[in-house]
Formats: C-alpha cells, sequence, structure tokens
C-alpha cells in the first residue's frame, strides 16, 4: 500500500472501526486497543497507516499520544463515491416499487 493511499486504508475493517470510535474524540492508544480483540502493536500499526494517509493526528498528553480524527482527506471518497450515487439511487427505488408490490399481492 502507498502511504498516500487514503483508499485503501479505509479497506482494512479495523482501521475503519478505529475511525468511527475517534468520531466521538480524542484517544490514547491503551483505550482504542481495548476496544479491539487484536494486540496493541496491531492496533498501533493501524493507527500508524492512518497517520501516513493523514486520517488520524497525534498529540502528546503527558505520557502518552492521543489521537484525533482528521476526516479531511475522505473527501477523496466522499467525490469518489458521489459519481455512483445515481446508479444506487435507481437500485433502491427499483428495489422499493418491488417491494411494494409484493406487500400488496
Amino acid at each position: 500500500m502507498t502511504t498516500t493511499d487514503v483508499f485503501a486504508a479505509i479497506a482494512d475493517p479495523t482501521r475503519r472501526a478505529i475511525l468511527e470510535r475517534l468520531t466521538s474524540g480524542e484517544l490514547p492508544v491503551m483505550a482504542l486497543a481495548q476496544q479491539f480483540d487484536v494486540t496493541l502493536s496491531a492496533v498501533s500499526q493501524h493507527i500508524r497507516i492512518l497517520r501516513e494517509v493523514g486520517l488520524v493526528e497525534a498529540r502528546k498528553a503527558g505520557r502518552e499520544r492521543v489521537y484525533r480524527l482528521n476526516a479531511e482527506p475522505l473527501k477523496a471518497v466522499a467525490e469518489w463515491t458521489r459519481y455512483y450515487e445515481p446508479f444506487w439511487r435507481s437500485r433502491l427505488d427499483a428495489l422499493g416499487e418491488y417491494l411494494e408490490r409484493q406487500a400488496e399481492d
């Protein structure tokens, strides 16, 4: 994975979960690691990748580092997925119509 590829960074479910947990505010690595069934080292590795692509920022707080979400790089993902919205909207509309017909029968 290149260290600037936001798409590759968020492809991993553990990294997406870390980002989700950081939406509520800053957390130290120990607090993040407790929420996963992986080693502290594995969580640190995931955080390193997220930091490399700019999705996570760190600051020193006493003896530990505290991590926070930087959602700015996710704009590229949002813009890319926006292109596919009409496709999904039409599919969901068709599904809704199908379900309505099934409910009438």
